[in-house]
């Protein structure tokens, strides 16, 4: 594995929820990347973010980690959920709020 890959899975593995985003979750960078944090703060979940614009390895190495072409890009107890359309779809299914529910995901304080 390489060391983005590790990386990658180092920060994935070892937070419940986290999505590599373009900017901060003060400053999203991305349209996309600001509807990702809406949604997680409605959620009102706790989350770590990865701004991959300040790390270029890691700006191309999650997308292969995930194999998915876009960011954001949302992982939930180490598993890939997908990107902002996804979070959407979810979300507004109801299916986003069971997931991080399912999974014992701590609220945000």
């Amino acid at each position: 594995m390489s060391d983005t890959n590790q990386r990658i899975a180092d920060i994935v593995n070892t937070n419940d929820v986290v999505l590599f985003m373009k900017g901060t979750p003060l400053f999203p960078q991305c349209g996309f990347s600001s509807r990702a944090v809406a949604i997680l703060d409605h959620l009102g979940v706790q989350y770590e973010s990865v701004d991959v614009l300040q790390d270029m390895e890691i700006r191309q190495g999650i997308k292969s980690f995930s194999d998915w072409p876009t960011i954001p890009q949302l992982y939930v107890k180490g598993e890939f959920v997908g990107g902002s359309d996804i979070m959407m779809e979810m979300f507004e299914a109801g299916e986003l709020q069971q997931l991080v529910t399912d999974a014992g995901v701590a609220s945000a304080s």
